[in-house]
């Protein structure tokens, strides 16, 4: 329809619209946009030490993080079965020292949770008093190896549990052929854990069949990697670590939370 200027009137229209919907976008952004009071808070609660979710006491807890991706299906070294197999013999065969500890130090329960991952992290069995014959159960029905490898995503799913254990002692035991090609990386998560737990969680690895270095960052949080490129080397760095430390920082007599870093 003529306008009295002798221009049409859609134009005008148009840039109505045009306007309205700039002034609707507008006040969707203000909306999303978060209050820097709620930011900062949000922030601090990120950057916060963990805290336990039941009372905690003697004993250690032990969350064990075995590696099921698809280049756990090849051979050992100088062996005839699968990467995951000799993973999982090895496991079982450190645990058992497990037993000989518990008889001597009935008074400080020790506390084991398996989990696997690939593409992704799942837990198997949860952090719960050892058990021997539930322990080889699961190791049993370890997922069949194939898919990426996610350490860092398994290091995050692991940790909270930790926290749920009733133990003043916390570790992370890790057991990969290979780098990490999903998920967060665990250089960065492993420090995070560090960070929050002001030391607290000790974090290992046991680099089976493929180089150590790719870990050394975990001896500037208080952890430690250990080389294996043979089942039988892979063993002994199990029970290193397992008897050697874990057990062996299980004092005499006596138990008080690991002091804060």
């Amino acid at each position: 329809m003529p306008r009295r200027d002798g221009t049409t009137g859609g134009g005008g229209r148009t840039l109505g619209v045009a306007a309205a919907a700039l002034l609707l976008l507008t006040c969707a952004c203000d909306a999303r946009r978060e209050p820097p009071s709620r930011r900062d808070a949000r922030e601090e609660a990120n950057a916060a030490p963990y805290q336990a979710t039941v009372d905690e006491g003697l004993g250690a807890a032990v969350a064990i993080l075995v590696d099921t991706s698809g280049s756990m299906r090849e051979t050992a070294a100088g062996d005839s079965r699968p990467k995951y197999v000799v993973a999982r013999e090895a496991i079982e065969a450190m645990l058992d020292a497990t037993d000989a500890f518990v008889a001597k130090r009935p008074d400080f329960p020790i506390k084991i949770g398996i989990y696997s991952f690939s593409s992704s992290a799942r837990m198997l069995q949860p952090i719960q008093a050892y058990n021997r014959a539930a322990i080889r159960q699961t190791l049993d029905s370890l997922p069949r190896p194939g898919g990426g490898t996610a350490i860092g995503e398994a290091l995050r799913e692991a940790r909270p549990d930790l926290y749920g254990a009733g133990v003043f002692r916390k570790y992370l035991l890790v057991v990969t052929d290979g780098d990490n090609t999903s998920g967060q990386n665990p250089e960065r998560v492993a420090r995070d854990i560090y960070r929050k737990s002001q030391g607290a969680v000790q974090v290992y690895f046991v680099a089976f069949d493929t180089a150590p270095q790719k870990f050394a960052f975990l001896k500037e949080v208080g952890g430690d990697v250990i080389a294996a490129g043979t089942g039988e080397e892979l063993r002994k760095a199990l029970d290193g670590i397992y008897q050697g430390k874990i057990l062996a920082e299980a004092p005499d007599a006596g138990e008080r939370e690991p002091a804060k870093r």
